[in-house]
């Protein structure tokens, strides 16, 4: 693997978030939504427009009952008439909203899914480099957390942005054509208050982003400390691990503590805007009514006092869409930032070059040079020629380039420079599925997935029989343990199954077996187990590479006496080269690190 690389993603206090170019890329990446969005949109006007008109219904309802209750002449009728219009105004309101929530939630709902989709795809196409560089719980918290931040911040913010302008737009009217003296009454304190949204959402912003940050980074210091908590209990790093963690979720808690105050300030500012123009609204309305100013009642200003609700409830929104849009727009960046990542070129055009039933086996090293940072190169020079069915073995000490020669092999890296050709053909020129097709594996890191054992001895093979299954099971020598199991290959295997290093690692061989590539790559299979283990471990192993070329990282150099070639590496180059026996003859490097492991142990 490559040296550790991975980073926590510190926030960068200097870094400034685009908000009008994340909320553009937003709502253009909203774009197969656009009519279901038209269609809600609609509902929501229809809706503003009932509510600016229900206030005038409610103005003649008051007059009609302050005017002639004195006389005791109110006419029922006509209250009943518009009591109906009012009921029928509000139901349909409600119902006009409920349609339009129900669209826009279904929308963000399954844009949510798209954009998860789209992220697992982009994964898939991303460079191995990424993830070296990335801890996996940031990643993770991308996929859910942010994801998850958008879908509720865009189905809130966007019908609520839109409403909010119609009903400010259409209660402007409203309010100067009844009254233009009491609109500006109202309205006295916007400008003030506006300007003091402005420098909430300045110093909101760049809290938002950090949250989201801080968020990913400790679901990677969580992430770290879960997959290694056997580790960090066995070095008794329980409190170094833990300092981290307090740290992080300290920063984390500042920051969300700070994030809240900055948001939570907009809404004290709409409620003194709001009791401000109840004020002023009644107070000039009383002068006006008390100078018998022509046109006004007391029903006028009951309709008044509506439109001033009506006139503040948008502001408020707007201000809480601000606030949501703001975290929207602080998830954005790490969603596109990601789906902007360098890819992998796109190889779909590629034809196969290679029958795998035909292949031979011959891998050639052609100068090969590579750097996993294309300024500091570990492999200057890289020759060799492998024959058709050899057991190679690649030895040397940490860091020497064994499983930097592994990578590029599976082209899990591209080289710099030179090329490798299995049977004469360039890997360059294959698909990087047709290269990992011709090639098995067992690594030294015995991957499990929950689910039965069947499924994963057969990972990605389920058209293998019965009878080659069974086969490939004595093969393996897994069939004591099978046999000592209550379902048998029906067993679940989960985190607390209870397989031993050695069983695992005999299934990752027999899920090789199904795989029954013509070339095999072993990354050191028996340096975690027993001797005995290790014994059927290496059985198992002679059977997987008999007749097919095999590449063996060994570390364990008892392991690899009976190898056709042992390439000896160090510092990226091949200084010797032969069989087990020629290399302890030449007395050489090799024979160092033999003699010393024999020693040690």
């Amino acid at each position: 693997m490559p040296p550790m690389m991975r980073h926590h993603g510190h926030f960068d206090p200097n870094h400034k978030v685009d908000l009008k170019k994340n909320i553009a890329k937003l709502f253009k990446s909203f774009k197969k939504f656009y009519l279901q969005i038209f269609v809600s949109f609609i509902c929501i006007a229809i809706s503003v427009v009932i509510s600016i008109i229900a206030p005038q219904f409610l103005s003649d309802l008051t007059d009609e009952i302050t005017q002639n209750a004195g006389a005791r002449a109110i006419h029922m009728d006509k209250i009943l008439n518009i009591s109906i219009i009012l009921i029928t105004f509000y139901v349909s309101n409600a119902l006009l909203s409920f349609i339009s929530g129900f669209i826009m939630n279904t929308i963000t709902q399954r844009y949510c899914k798209d954009l998860r989709n789209d992220v697992t795809a982009k994964i898939n196409r991303m460079k191995l480099k990424y993830f070296d560089a990335h801890v996996y719980g940031d990643t993770l918290s991308i996929i859910t957390n942010d994801i998850d931040q958008i879908a509720q911040s865009m189905q809130q913010s966007i019908t609520m942005l839109f409403q909010s302008i119609l009903m400010i737009v259409g209660v402007l009217i409203a309010m100067f054509v009844t009254s233009w003296q009491m609109a500006l009454a109202a309205l006295a304190a916007i400008p003030v208050v506006m300007i003091i949204l402005l420098f909430i959402m300045k110093i909101a912003m760049p809290l938002f982003v950090k949250r989201q940050k801080e968020v990913g980074e400790i679901n990677g210091v969580i992430e770290e400390n879960y997959t290694g908590h056997l580790v960090i209990k066995a070095f008794n790093a329980k409190d170094s691990k833990t300092k981290i963690f307090d740290e992080t979720n300290e920063r984390l808690h500042k920051t969300m503590f700070k994030a809240q105050i900055a948001g939570g300030m907009m809404q004290p500012f709409m409620s003194f805007l709001s009791y401000f123009s109840y004020a002023a609204v009644c107070l000039v309305g009383g002068l006006l009514l008390a100078k018998g100013t022509p046109g006004l009642s007391f029903g006028t200003i009951s309709a008044f006092l509506i439109y001033a609700n009506l006139f503040q409830s948008p502001l408020t929104q707007i201000a809480q869409a601000a606030n949501s849009l703001q975290m929207a727009a602080a998830s954005a960046e790490r969603v596109f930032g990601l789906l902007n990542e360098e890819e992998q070129v796109d190889e779909s055009n590629k034809k196969r070059l290679l029958d795998l039933s035909k292949i031979q086996g011959q891998v050639e090293f052609r100068h090969i040079k590579f750097g996993y940072d294309e300024n500091k190169i570990i492999i200057p020079d890289f020759s060799a020629t492998i024959k058709p069915g050899m057991k190679v073995a690649i030895v040397g000490p940490t860091g020497a380039g064994k499983t930097t020669i592994v990578n590029l092999l599976m082209r899990f890296y591209e080289v710099n420079d030179g090329d490798i050709l299995i049977d004469g053909i360039s890997t360059k020129e294959m698909s990087r599925n047709e290269v990992r097709d011709i090639f098995g594996m067992v690594l030294q890191d015995t991957w499990m997935f929950e689910g039965t054992l069947k499924e994963n001895i057969l990972f990605n093979k389920p058209n293998i029989d019965d009878k080659r299954l069974k086969e490939i099971i004595k093969e393996a020598n897994l069939k004591y343990y099978v046999s000592t199991l209550s379902h048998g290959l029906d067993t679940i295997l989960s985190e607390e199954s209870s397989l031993s290093s050695g069983q695992k690692q005999l299934v990752t061989i027999a899920r090789a077996m199904a795989e029954n590539a013509p070339l095999l790559i072993l990354d050191e299979a028996t340096s975690n187990v027993d001797t005995r283990t290790e014994i059927e471990i290496q059985e198992a192993i002679d059977r997987l590479t008999h007749g097919r070329t095999s590449f063996v990282i060994a570390h364990r150099l008892s392991t690899i006496k009976n190898a056709d070639l042992i390439l000896v590496m160090k510092d990226g180059n091949i200084i010797e080269t032969g069989t087990h026996d020629e290399l302890l003859s030449l007395n050489g490097f090799y024979a160092k690190l033999y003699n010393s492991q024999f020693e040690l142990s």
